[in-house]
This record gives C-alpha cells, structure tokens and sequence, in this order.
C-alpha cells in the first residue's frame, strides 16, 4: 500500500531488523543493572543475617543459645541466595573487599569499584532497614528489661558488628585481617575455571555460602566476624540515624573503622596468597576442559 505525501501514518518496523543502542547508552543500561543487583545482593544477606543476629541477642533463652552454629548457617545461606538471585547480573561480589580484590588481582575495571561499594553500602543500609521494621517491637521490649535505651547501645549487636570480651579494636583489626583472608583465599580457589578442585556449575554459590559459615562457626565470637565492610557499615550508618547515634557512629572507642580497614585489607592477603602460591602451579589446560560457572565473576570488559 502505497502513502500518500504528508500522510500521519506510522510505518510499521521491519521484523528482524535490531534497534541500534548507542555503547554508551548500553554501557550505562549494564552499570545500573549492577549496581542495582550488587544492592539487593547485600540487602538480602543484612535482611537474613541481622534477623538471625536479633534472635540470638533479643531473646532469654535464644533458640541459638546453644546452638551458634545455625546462626552461622544463617548467614551462610544467606550468601548463597544472594548469589543465585544476582550473580547472573552482578557477579554477586556483595562485599567491598571482594570487589577490590577483584580489582587488583583479576582485572574488575576500576572505574566500577565506587560504584559497586556505594550500592553494596545501600544495600546494606536498605537490609537494616528491613530487619528494624521486623524487630522492632522486640528490640524496643529488649531494651526496656535491660534498662537501656537505642543511644546507650541497646540491642546494637542486632545491626552491627562489636568486639567480643576481652578483645580490643587493635586486637579485632588483626582478626578480621586473618578471617577475611581466609573468605577470599577460598572465594577466589572456588572461582577459578582452571582449578579442577573448584565445585562444577553452580554449586559454587553454596560453597561460597558455606565458608561464610564455617569462619562464622570458628571465629564468630571474637567480633561478629564482620568480613564485609558493607555488612557492616551500612547497618551501622541506619542505626546512628534511628535512635543509635554515636554508639552506632563512630561507636565506643571509635571502633567503626576496624570492620572496615580490616577486611580491606584481609581480602587483599587472601586474593593475593592464592593469586601467587596457588594458581600460578595448576596444572595447564583450556577453559573447555574444565568449563564451569563461576559465582563471582570480574565484570572485566
């Protein structure tokens, strides 16, 4: 059919035939997509890790008095869902550490590190967010027995990280070094394609899931075994502007820096004793040959 000069008629588009997207405009598409995975990521672990912490502090006797072990199963599942939700998306790096792990051993582009901790951050602040509004009544019941209030600490170890007895800021940097070096030793040995002892599929995510747990079953009494900058700090940050103020920020004796720095620092040990102890002495072959999904990926382009 023909149209006529100065016809209103649409043409229809040609079946087949791709829209051309601006780079740009899908590099922008594929940021935000990863951004906004790596902050659900985070939120889902805070939700579901913090929910476990609430129960083994708001409650006399806690259902996992004796039982420590599955609030570190908690936490570790919670990983692992993260991971299945986002890691098609994001690669599911949910930590700062792990992100400049990534960075410095296994080329993640650092253009992207800023914004994928800002959003792991968010997420984090979101997942605080979400545990208050499932606790709060609790919370608040909790701190009338114990004659406290939100600023003077109450129920704090429900949001964020705190040292344990009879160990120091100086004492906690140090361990969180070792724990978290000992998360990314082992992340980066169960994403490597070329390691042949590294889980096939996607079992790695539940792998990852279950070393959170085991360093939580080993050291978690120490400190909250924290392990994740944004699993802290971000709850952290919620709690000083909801009632917890500067128990919160900058925290009693200025403690807020130690689950910071010292995953910061762990996750680089860690990446780097596998980078060059481990990974340079695998025996040689192609991706095909030992072609399997990898829960963490660089995000390298």
């Amino acid at each position: 059919m023909k149209v006529r000069a100065g016809s209103t008629r649409k043409r229809r588009p040609i079946e087949g035939r791709s829209r051309i997207v601006p780079a740009g405009t899908e590099d922008s598409r594929k940021l935000r997509g990863e951004l906004i995975a790596e902050m659900i990521a985070v939120m889902i672990i805070v939700t579901l890790g913090d929910s476990a912490a609430a129960m083994i502090t708001l409650y006399d006797p806690s259902p996992y008095a004796q039982a420590y072990w599955g609030v570190c199963i908690a936490w570790g599942l919670a990983v692992t869902l993260a991971i299945y939700v986002t890691g098609s998306v994001s690669g599911t790096h949910a930590n700062p550490a792990v992100t400049l792990a990534l960075m410095v051993y296994r080329g993640f582009p650092r253009r992207k590190v800023l914004p994928y901790i800002a959003a792991q951050v968010a997420g984090g602040v979101i997942g605080a967010a979400l545990v208050l509004q499932l606790w709060h009544p609790v919370i608040d019941a909790f701190n009338v027995a114990q004659g406290l209030t939100r600023g003077e600490g109450g129920a704090a170890g429900v949001f964020f990280t705190l040292p344990g007895a009879h160990i120091t800021p100086w004492h906690a940097f140090w361990d969180e070094v070792i724990l978290t070096a000992f998360l990314l030793l082992g992340i980066f040995a169960i994403t490597d394609e070329y390691n042949e002892m590294a889980p096939r599929a996607n079992s790695g995510a539940l792998m990852i899931g279950l070393l959170v747990a085991a360093i939580g079953a080993s050291g978690g009494y120490l400190e909250g075994w924290p392990i994740n900058p944004a699993r802290d700090f971000g709850p952290r940050l919620f709690a000083s502007f909801t009632g917890w103020g500067a128990s919160a920020l900058p925290g009693a004796g200025f403690y807020f820096w130690v689950p910071i720095a010292g995953p910061f620092v762990g996750g680089l040990v860690g990446a780097g004793l596998y980078h060059f102890a481990i990974k340079p002495y695998l025996r040689p072959q192609t991706k095909t040959e030992n072609a399997h999904e990898t829960t963490v990926e660089t995000g390298a382009e």
